[in-house]
């Protein structure tokens, strides 16, 4: 079960257990000061997480520039420092194939739903 923990303008914040779910809601990522805002964001939770594990549900998102990416991958490696996990879920088809191209699939764990997600972090 999950409960409601934080929310901004750019995301819904989640726990179920020790995990936290993290739902961004805008529609494209594309814009420099709410990519800035993702990303201190999601570096306040890794901060804050002994061993972070973290999902990042992109139901919303249809669109996101390399910015994002280079945000993402940032979050990667810090989450991997503190011995955490990170998953991505639920990742439109157009923007996975950015994955694919860029062989970010090949480093990020991406499952196809958020409950597929938490059963690889459980």
């Amino acid at each position: 079960m999950s409960e409601p923990s934080a929310s901004s303008s750019r995301m819904t914040v989640e726990q179920a257990g020790d995990v936290t779910i993290v739902e961004l809601k805008d529609r494209k990522i594309l814009e420099e000061m709410s990519i800035m805002q993702i990303g201190e964001q999601l570096n306040a939770m890794v901060a804050q997480a002994d061993i972070p594990k973290i999902i990042i549900d992109f139901t919303h998102v249809a669109h996101m520039s390399s910015s994002a990416l280079g945000i993402l991958i940032t979050l990667h490696k810090r989450v991997r420092e503190k011995h955490g996990q990170l998953r991505l879920c639920c990742i439109q088809s157009a923007i996975y194939e950015i994955f694919v191209i860029t062989r970010l699939n090949e480093i990020f764990s991406i499952s196809q739903s958020r409950t597929e997600a938490l059963g690889d972090l459980a």
